[in-house]
């Protein structure tokens, strides 16, 4: 919910706590960061600060790594049966990954509604209002602000006139709005997290019901604790995940690409939650005289380091390729380079070159496995490297190339390790099973190069399903004499 109390409300301020036991309560704006309650409640008569006063609906707050239904859950947990209304605002350079730091006395702050709930009613009702998402801009002296910039919660006894005009403003007449700010209480607690304040929440209640007193307040600032971490959980999960998504966008779309004399399919499967970054990466590249280039590669581990190599050896390969250096020299060179970036030592990858033209096909190993192919007499076999290579970032610079002739359509797999690596079973095995596997499905009747991707990729394998997958199919079709 959206309040703006005037700048220069000179509302006298009422302290609540021990500084209450000396100052005569007085009508107004109420500053408080005390866990002690009024002077009149004995201490043994305090519920716990936990959520005595509070919904059940508390206990669900941060299942979910979800900043939106995280907001949600915290307003269900206030509304209806402690406030009338309840909104959670986050500092929209929080919200965006910036720095969060709040000035003293800040001449305004941008906030981003995350929730609202009014009564039982659903979000959508209030949407055209008070619509989810919006920034708003709060001016210096609201209590928005002072929360902010103080860290300490703000209790009014009412709304002032400037905020209620600005309301009804934007009610458009709407009879609700005007039942909305018939509010006898308002409480505005920031959302604080490791001494950082990160946004806030209002509740109000209507003249039919009794004031926010202090311990419900201190209830408050204790769910509010609670909250900050879950949706600093929230933040950081959205980011990764953001990253994450973004990385594997840079990586070929589509199912299927098409070239002259060659038609390509190609996927990959993650091992591990949609926010852990593999190092599998392939690519496909158009060359001069119809040729086209193939690459799958592999960065040891998980996390921004491997997707972080996995990106500069990927970039690399297309600068290389752009030079049109033979295929030997350019993984010669991505092995010098991989010297030099950080977790690219023994990145793995297998690097194809097919000329329709001259009917050729060129491999050139980084320790990775060898590639299987396909040919007329629909048997899948490994390509027998002259030199299987050693890994990236070694410094060797000793590679060899492959080159076999492809007469006749073939298919050319080129995969990751993870579709083949288990700590139980032999690597030979695996790549034998692999291939066998790529020819019962080539017996069904009808099976394009997606759809055998899929189901080569999610197969049971036998790895264990610890690492990344990733499958790049090449249909091989040599050009007419």
């Amino acid at each position: 919910m959206h309040h703006i109390v005037a700048p220069n409300d000179e509302r006298a301020l009422r302290p609540v706590g021990r500084a209450a036991a000396v100052l005569a309560p007085r009508k107004g704006t109420t500053l408080r960061n005390d866990p002690c309650g009024r002077i009149d409640e004995p201490p043994a008569a305090r519920p716990s600060p936990r959520r005595p006063l509070l919904s059940p609906a508390a206990d669900a707050i941060g299942s979910a790594l979800d900043l939106p239904l995280t907001g949600s859950q915290f307003t269900h947990a206030l509304t209806p049966a402690f406030a009338d209304a309840a909104s959670v605002y986050l500092l929209e350079r929080w919200r965006r990954g910036e720095n969060a730091g709040v000035a003293p006395d800040p001449p305004r702050i941008e906030a981003h509604r995350l929730a609202l709930r009014v009564g039982a009613d659903a979000r959508e009702d209030w949407e055209k209002l008070l619509p989810v998402g919006e920034v708003i801009v709060f001016p210096r002296g609201t209590p928005y602000a002072r929360a902010m910039s103080s860290g300490q919660a703000q209790l009014l006894d009412a709304v002032d006139p400037h905020t209620s005009a600005r309301l009804a403003a934007s009610g458009n007449g709407d009879a609700r709005m005007d039942e909305l700010l018939r509010t006898a209480s308002f409480l505005v607690v920031p959302l604080r997290l490791r001494d950082v304040t990160i946004g806030f929440v209002a509740c109000t209640r209507g003249p039919d019901r009794e004031p926010f007193t202090a311990t419900e307040t201190a209830a408050v600032e204790a769910l509010a604790a609670r909250t900050s971490v879950a949706l600093d959980n929230a933040r950081r999960y959205e980011h990764e995940r953001r990253t994450t998504l973004a990385i594997r966008g840079s990586l070929p779309s589509g199912a299927l690409q098409l070239f002259e004399g060659c038609r390509i399919g190609h996927g990959s499967l993650p091992a591990g939650p949609d926010t852990v970054i593999g190092g599998d990466w392939f690519d496909v590249l158009r060359r001069p005289d119809g040729r086209v280039s193939l690459i799958v590669g592999d960065a040891m581990g998980h996390g921004p380091e491997s997707a972080v190599a996995m990106l500069q050896l990927r970039t690399a390969v297309r600068a290389f390729a752009g030079f049109d250096i033979p295929a030997v020299d350019l993984v010669r060179r991505l092995d010098a380079l991989a010297c030099d970036t950080p977790g690219a030592s023994f990145a793995t990858c297998v690097y194809a070159e097919w000329s329709p033209g001259e009917r050729t096909c060129t491999v050139v190993s980084a320790g990775h496995p060898p590639p299987l192919l396909r040919g007329p007499d629909g048997r899948t076999v490994p390509v027998p490297l002259t030199e299987p290579g050693l890994p990236l970032g070694l410094g060797t610079g000793h590679y060899e190339a492959t080159v076999f002739a492809v007469p006749e359509p073939a298919l050319l797999v080129l995969y990751s390790d993870g579709l083949v690596e288990s700590r139980d079973a032999d690597i030979d095995h695996q790549i034998a099973r692999l291939a066998d596997a790529l020819d019962t499905a080539l017996a069904e009747p009808g099976t394009d190069l997606p759809a055998l991707c899929e189901q080569l990729l999610t197969a049971p394998s036998g790895t264990g399903g610890a690492d990344d997958r990733t499958l790049l199919l090449a249909e091989l079709t040599p050009a007419e004499n």
